[in-house]
């Protein structure tokens, strides 16, 4: 492709050369550098790609992308060097291009807020596929394409991969992408150039604010408004109590949902489920969708989940059925995440790894008012020894037992990390017992079940592997579950109590 047509909504000055020289690729790594390739200098917080001109000017690249031109003494007349006032925006328009915007292709979501986008994003995605129809995701977990999964490395992806992504599941036959949309996202312009169809707002309270990220709330929050002023239609949870700034300045229409005011999309009648072990909510609904609702994942704010999922695929065209019948059956891997295993007692899977997650989820979990709540948990390593002060303590407050075991020890010892938890627990004088490893701790917990208990997998989640000196081992909480039921049924382990497997 030509560098003219790369650059066709891009703002520059051309500083020398000429823009009819062929773009064989977009780099914004020096390191990835080929002959004929257009090399685009990022300015970060950590690195500024004006060092490494040199590097991609001796590895061949065909023109570079500036934002300042005190760096260029050395660069060849023959190579293309343009300027522009921001290299991210370039990079994005640029990339937009290279790949036939394949935004334009596809139906587009793009979800922000504080909590539960990975959530919502993988529900939404399931809900679609389960009416018969194909998407893509790009989330902080990982994106996916048909059945590729490639783990994610940023909370969203630059802009040159968002869009091959996208051209990817194109070609894989996609309909619909829906994507995790960071308020770093936005404010680096990763997702410049995009209009979504669909924006989405879920809730907002204080995180991200430090060095790196975001001065202060109010630039956090400003952020986030970003994608009201880059979609065609707005949907947002009016319940959330900085949903009017969010809507400031907004260019979209807007859809709105609520369980608690008059929305487009109202819940009422909102019950606790517990069904046989399998935890959730029910609820009715009115406006977009009138009917009666039920989700297997425990919590209220699974009904905002459900809500946010029936607002963006009623406005898809998804039959009231499908989305129902979707809502009911979807499961989000490590996310407040039910496995089947007993009838007489709940076995959950969590991602909560600090004392805010933790104690959401233990207080979730007390509201359908278990026998005993057991949590199996440990702390990561060559971390901050006050999260885990923090976790045992909220743990000892809530938890009926915490089995202390092995998370990622990375470089220490497991029983040095749990000995920080028992500080905690020591607070809370909560009782505990101390088992290393983890596949061990969970089978105790499964044999040693009462009726009516739960059980939660604290801290892992979606992860299928511990770190231990550097090196990663595979290990899945729910392969371990598995095999855990498998020796009981063979007779290599003994249940304690008088309860059944399914």
């Amino acid at each position: 492709m030509q560098l003219r047509k790369l650059c066709e909504n891009v703002e520059y000055t051309i500083v020398q050369g000429e823009l009819d020289v062929r773009a064989e690729d977009i780099i914004y790594d020096s390191r990835k550098v080929v002959p004929g390739s257009v090399f685009v200098c990022l300015v970060g917080a950590v690195t500024d790609g004006h060092k490494y001109i040199a590097d991609a000017v001796e590895k061949g690249a065909s023109a570079i992308v500036v934002e300042r031109t005190e760096d260029l003494k050395d660069v060849p007349k023959a190579i293309t060097v343009i300027q522009v006032k921001s290299s991210r925006k370039a990079l994005a328009y640029m990339a937009a291009a290279y790949f036939d915007y394949p935004a334009r292709k596809l139906t587009t979501i793009g979800l922000t807020g504080t909590k539960g986008k990975t959530t919502i994003t993988y529900i939404i995605k399931d809900v679609i596929e389960q009416a018969g129809r194909k998407a893509g995701l790009i989330g902080t977990i990982a994106t996916v394409i048909g059945d590729q999964i490639i783990p994610a490395k940023n909370t969203t992806p630059e802009s040159y991969e968002i869009h091959k992504s996208m051209a990817e599941m194109v070609e894989a036959g996609c309909q619909y992408m829906v994507m995790e949309v960071s308020s770093q996202g936005l404010k680096l312009d990763r997702t410049a150039g995009i209009i979504f169809d669909y924006g989405v707002f879920t809730n907002l309270s204080p995180d991200h604010i430090g060095p790196a990220e975001h001065e202060d709330f109010e630039e956090y929050l400003s952020c986030k408004s970003m994608l009201f002023r880059q979609c065609d239609t707005g949907i947002i949870n009016i319940d959330d109590k900085y949903a009017e700034q969010i809507l400031q300045r907004h260019t979209c229409s807007v859809v709105t949902f609520s369980a608690e005011k008059e929305a487009d999309l109202k819940a009422y009648d909102i019950k606790f489920l517990n069904e046989d072990g399998r935890l959730g909510m029910s609820f009715k609904t009115s406006g977009l969708m009138n009917c009666q609702a039920k989700i297997h994942i425990p919590g209220k704010f699974s009904v905002y989940n459900a809500l946010t999922t029936m607002a963006v695929c009623s406005k898809l065209g998804i039959s009231d059925e499908s989305i129902l019948a979707g809502l009911e059956d979807v499961q989000v891997k490590g996310r407040v995440e039910m496995i089947p295993v007993s009838k007489d007692f709940s076995v959950i899977i969590d991602y909560a790894h600090n004392e805010v997650s933790t104690r959401s989820v233990l207080e979730t979990l007390l509201q359908y008012k278990p026998t005993r709540l057991i949590a199996v948990y440990g702390c990561g390593g060559n971390r901050s020894k006050v999260r885990r002060y923090d976790i045992g303590e909220v743990t000892g407050q809530l938890a009926d037992l915490s089995i202390l075991t092995s998370d990622n020890p990375r470089f220490e010892k497991v029983s040095d990390i749990n000995n920080d938890i028992k500080e905690g627990l020591a607070r809370s004088s909560g009782k505990y017992i101390e088992i290393e490893d983890r596949k061990e701790a969970i089978a105790y917990a499964i044999t040693n079940a009462q009726p009516g208990d739960m059980i939660i997998m604290l801290g892992k989640g979606h992860e299928d592997y511990v770190e231990i000196e550097g090196v990663k081992y595979h290990f899945s909480e729910h392969e371990a579950i598995r095999e855990i039921v498998s020796e009981i049924r063979t007779g290599k382990r003994q249940m304690k109590n008088a309860v059944r497997l399914i």
